[in-house]
């Protein structure tokens, strides 16, 4: 996220919170596509990873793409940490670990948003090239140890590297050594919100097996497809993974606002100032548990949407849909996740499709597939098929609804081309992970370099 919310407007009730999330409903014709991608930024002659600091740091490199760009410096007590396009073009921002992530603007179709992100790679490229620095299309870091990853210098950042191992085993993994890919979407109303969330929850796990692409940690192979999800199988628990309330047939807003109500804070924001908030819930927060710890402890609707961008269920819900189960890949992913989810979840057959097909599945089963997918990828079994066999439907729908909606770029060509990355791993069978452990161990030597030269953008 590139920059946190103010917007000082109080908080009456919790009904205000329900209306909030109603507020993003919109007509189908007004429906967007924003798409999200991390990178690992290295350095070229070592294939290290590059600190904020330095004549080749990280503040150099947002440096250079606000020359280049004109965009608007974010800052955190006085040093860059992002920026901000004008309004509906987008941001830059810092993950914990300096992985560098485009939150791309809300867009019609997927041509724009792969001209968007082909255009920010170019231009990431031309200011990098001068510091030395590449940049890695990958789901996790394959060679660094926690220790050796630069600290970024965000307040947010701080709360939480303080708060994570208080509440699980990984959490400084997810924040310092992993990279997604994630599209947002939109819904009409509740009962569409219902549709995509309960879809999206049930398929993450298939997408999960689809994108693998994190077999390597600390310089070798660590046995999984994606360790990036491996990961947030112990992160926070009371914030992320399944939620079981959407499975239920009478999911609503107010369910996912009594939940988020319900998990710790991470911190609240005056005059630029972050206050750690991690031992009180929002709720609490609601009911006066900040009081005498700022000079207004009233809270607000920045509070609101700051609080829910601390939320990671595998889909999570604002004022859009997020759909976070993807590791992070080379550039022709960038465009084949938001094709994969528009194309079965913004075409009405396409949905019909992709809720027949995973109507009856239960929160149990799902969380079992959840669990066993980072490990075992398309071999893992579910009912009576395999992964393989559930990802090959999936795509196949996605490619029927990306062709109903028929959105067609200069040269008369549908979106559906960009499940090409898509098909072809289900096509051989194996995910992106076992064919990259595969090159390691034949063609590449065991050699990490070429591993880099491999996934570099």
């Amino acid at each position: 996220m590139a920059r946190d919310t103010t917007d000082l407007t109080p908080i009456d009730s919790v009904d205000d919170l329900t209306l909030y999330m109603k507020g993003g409903e919109k007509p189908k014709a007004q429906f967007r596509i924003g798409t999200e991608h991390e990178k690992f930024g290295f350095y070229a002659d070592t294939l290290g990873p590059v600190p904020y600091e330095g004549e080749r740091g990280i503040r150099r490199l947002l440096e250079g793409m606000q020359a280049l760009s004109g965009w608007e410096a974010i800052t955190d007590d006085g040093r860059i940490i992002g920026l901000a396009g004008a309004s509906g073009q987008g941001a830059i921002s810092l993950e914990p670990g300096g992985q560098f992530e485009l939150s791309g603007a809300p867009l019609e179709t997927i041509h724009q948003t792969c001209r968007e992100s082909n255009a920010h790679l170019s231009d990431v490229r031309k200011v990098a090239k001068d510091l030395g620095i590449e940049f890695l299309g990958m789901g996790s870091s394959p060679t660094w140890t926690l220790a050796e990853t630069p600290i970024m210098p965000k307040s947010r950042y701080d709360i939480m590297r303080n708060y994570m191992p208080k509440v699980g085993t990984r959490g400084l993994d997810m924040m310092f050594r992993t990279c997604t890919i994630q599209v947002n979407l939109d819904f009409a109303d509740e009962a569409d919100m219902r549709r995509k969330m309960q879809i999206g929850m049930k398929l993450q796990p298939v997408a999960t097996a689809l994108f693998a692409n994190s077999p390597f940690t600390e310089g070798k192979p660590n046995g999984l497809v994606s360790w990036r999800s491996d990961v947030w199988r112990d992160v926070d628990n009371q914030r992320s993974g399944l939620l079981p309330f959407v499975f239920e047939p009478g999911f609503t807003y107010r369910h996912y606002v009594e939940w988020a109500l319900d998990v710790p804070m991470y911190f609240v924001m005056r005059d630029g100032v972050y206050h750690d908030a991690t031992d009180i819930t929002f709720r609490q927060f609601l009911d006066g548990g900040f009081k005498g710890r700022v000079a207004d402890a009233t809270p607000n609707f920045g509070d609101w949407t700051n609080h829910l961008s601390t939320l990671f269920p595998d889909v999570r819900l604002k004022r859009f849909i997020e759909m976070r189960g993807a590791d992070g890949g080379p550039w022709r992913r960038i465009c084949a996740l938001p094709a994969l989810w528009v194309g079965l979840l913004y075409d009405e057959a396409a949905m019909a499709e992709a809720e027949a097909l995973c109507a009856d599945w239960t929160f149990e089963e799902v969380s079992a597939l959840r669990e066993a997918v980072p490990t075992t990828g398309f071999a893992t079994e579910f009912r009576d098929a395999s992964v393989l066999e559930l990802s090959r439907a999936v795509v196949a729908i996605a490619r029927k609804g990306l062709k109903a909606r028929a959105r067609m770029n200069e040269e008369g060509n549908d979106e559906s081309h960009f499940l090409a990355p898509l098909e072809e791993v289900v096509a051989r069978g194996t995910t992106s992970a076992e064919e990259l452990v595969r090159l390691y161990e034949t063609q590449w030597d065991r050699s990490m370099a070429k591993v880099f030269a491999h996934l570099v953008y």
